[in-house]
């Protein structure tokens, strides 16, 4: 990618797009394509023809999905798997039509199979069974890995497929339905803090372990591999994580600890835990030349800072 090239950020506004503009723009790209979803919608196949008809794109993120928390994925299935297969479907199909010499496409680490041998490798993919409460997101996703595999080998298209662990920085969803667990655990922390409640209830029995990157040390490696590496360097799909995890008590802890709430933590055990463990295995990665910066407590840190600031809790998933 050059500084003039026209890089099309799909979901510039969520947690994982604002990092890459961030980062797309510290690195002085000046031509970024940026639409909002009442802009663009992206499940509109029309719609988004006509998107790359007009501006051309020459290299596409594809940070745009519905995405939520357990009791979201559980809830609104039909929503996660549909809308995400169309997002897909039609972005990636825009990307062929309209020659983009380069596409990013983002998995995620709970479409691994839920018992998966720890650290998972890329190639546990579709060795086993899918976690249940996340099954209909997760089969969208493997569908969106097996769509770029397939035009790479028939079409010799550059689409890079990558597999981050749970992320979470500024943009983030703090819905304490819908969200993911950190940015739950955040305002949970805040809320009970501001109103001196004496516990905080923590959903699951704490046990399952979860490893978590910052938004911006992903978009990093994201930009690192645009511009720096293809397809055939990467393989299928390549994971992008912090190398560490922590029992979900041990996360609890931590933000409490970096919020100031001195409460006791209760953890719920009829709510669902997920998988037991999600580590991934990032060798192929740091073999590349990368490596993640941001300590968890220090990204913890600046995002409740984010948090504090932010008095809208935008992101909340709306089913249609």
């Amino acid at each position: 990618m050059r500084p003039d090239s026209k890089v099309f950020v799909a979901g510039h506004r969520g947690l994982m797009g604002s990092a890459l503009v961030r980062r797309l723009q510290q690195a002085g790209y000046q031509n970024l394509l940026l639409r909002t979803r009442a802009e663009l919608n992206l499940t509109d196949a029309t719609a988004v023809t006509r998107f790359f008809e007009a501006e051309q794109p020459e290299y596409v993120f594809m940070a745009a999905a519905h995405v939520g928390g357990i009791l979201a994925n559980s809830t609104y299935p039909v929503q996660f798997i549909r809308d995400n297969l169309a997002i897909e479907v039609n972005l990636i199909e825009a990307c062929h039509r309209h020659g983009v010499q380069k596409l990013l496409f983002p998995g995620s680490s709970c479409i691994y199979p839920k018992h998966a041998p720890q650290p998972i490798k890329e190639e546990y993919l579709l060795t086993g069974l899918l976690e249940p409460t996340n099954e209909a997101y997760a089969i969208a996703k493997i569908a969106g890995i097996k769509m770029c595999s397939a035009y790479n080998r028939q079409y010799g298209t550059d689409y890079l497929c990558v597999m981050p662990t749970n992320l979470y920085g500024p943009n983030d969803q703090y819905d304490l339905q819908n969200s993911h667990v950190l940015p739950a655990l955040i305002r949970k922390m805040h809320e009970a803090k501001q109103a001196n409640q004496p516990e905080v209830v923590v959903w699951g029995s704490g046990s399952p372990r979860r490893e978590f990157l910052h938004s911006d040390d992903l978009a990093d490696a994201c930009v690192f591999l645009m511009e720096k590496h293809g397809a055939a360097d990467v393989g299928e799909l390549i994971n992008i994580g912090a190398g560490t995890d922590m029992t979900i008590a041990e996360l609890a802890q931590l933000v409490a600890d970096v919020a100031g709430y001195q409460g006791r933590l209760v953890f719920d055990t009829t709510k669902p835990d997920g998988s037991p463990q999600k580590l991934l295995d990032v060798s192929r990665m740091t073999s590349l030349g990368w490596n993640g910066r941001i300590g968890l407590r220090e990204g913890i840190a600046s995002t409740y800072r984010d948090y504090q600031q932010t008095s809208d809790q935008r992101g909340n998933f709306q089913p249609s």
